[in-house]
């Protein structure tokens, strides 16, 4: 899934090739990603692109006071083109789930939206204002905004009795920060993401609201000025305990574990972040319920 770094970064992108494009055809070969009815989608034809910004990990393209909004969800990305071939597109067929055409003065770009696997979670929204998403009008403080500091993750953590991996992972409570992304997170500050938030002392915190901003900080770094097909292998590239079960830690050399769920797993390592304690895989917990 894209976290914070990709988005930011795939914004930028968008940005720099698609500012003051003009939006020629909007198709869907999947409705179901459309979540909005009015306005049509079909409004935003005609409009100039004025201007992309970044919620959370929502990406939103401003086209003269309309807005395309969307978010890849677990499996979602995009392709883009300057050299668009005009097939007309099948509905329903392979991973596509959008296009977007438009036209500029260097000629014709492409946008589309993809998305892989069985479990279809890509939203668009077609909206005057962003904050007409509710998955926006919904998001916690981004970690880089000027009013989250020291203090205001204290607040956070100690309004909360959730482990600490689902808080940084909670979009309504810091926005931007993923699965992979907490992993690295917890892993960088030591600490359990099995950690009660509201039980991390002073100390714990700024260990933690440093860690956010040292791993976060490096990525956006590494994917600054990136296409959006190097997006995926930079992050991967990075990881030191996300994805990496089975393979020793870098830090301490203790073998990186996994702790998989429904749908989804995490990774630590027990060296760095449970004093040696390894902690119960929740497939086999007979406490899940």
């Amino acid at each position: 899934m894209p976290e914070l770094p990709e988005v930011a970064a795939l914004t930028d992108f968008l940005a720099g090739h698609l500012r003051g494009a003009v939006v020629t055809k909007v198709q869907l070969v999947s409705f179901a990603v459309l979540k909005t009815a009015d306005p049509p989608f079909s409004g935003l034809e005609g409009r100039t692109v004025t201007g992309v910004r970044r919620f959370g990990k929502f990406v939103s393209l401003e086209a003269d006071g309309l807005y395309f909004v969307f978010h890849l969800a677990r499996a979602g990305w995009v392709r883009f083109t300057d050299a668009p071939t005009g097939i007309p597109l099948r509905m329903g067929k392979g991973h596509l789930a959008a296009r977007l055409s438009f036209s500029s003065g260097t000629g014709p770009l492409g946008l589309d939206l993809t998305e892989a696997g069985t479990k279809k979670s890509l939203a668009i929204y077609v909206v005057r204002d962003p904050h007409e998403v509710p998955g926006i009008a919904a998001l916690g403080p981004d970690p880089f905004s000027p009013g989250f500091d020291v203090d205001a993750l204290a607040a956070i953590l100690a309004a909360s009795s959730q482990q600490i991996k689902g808080v940084l992972r909670s979009q309504s409570v810091i926005a931007g920060i993923g699965n992979a992304y907490s992993d690295e997170i917890l892993h960088a500050a030591r600490i359990s993401p099995f950690a009660i938030a509201r039980s991390l002392d002073r100390d714990a915190v700024r260990v933690l609201y440093d860690a956010i901003h040292s791993i976060l900080g490096t990525a956006l770094r590494e994917a600054a000025g990136k296409a959006p097909h190097e997006l995926k292998d930079t992050k991967r590239s990075h990881m030191r305990v996300h994805g990496r079960t089975g393979e020793a830690c870098p830090v301490c050399g203790d073998t990186v574990r996994e702790v998989s769920f429904a749908d989804t797993a995490l990774q630590y390592c027990p060296g760095c972040q449970t004093k040696g304690k390894i902690l119960a895989d929740r497939r086999t917990s007979r406490f899940l319920k």
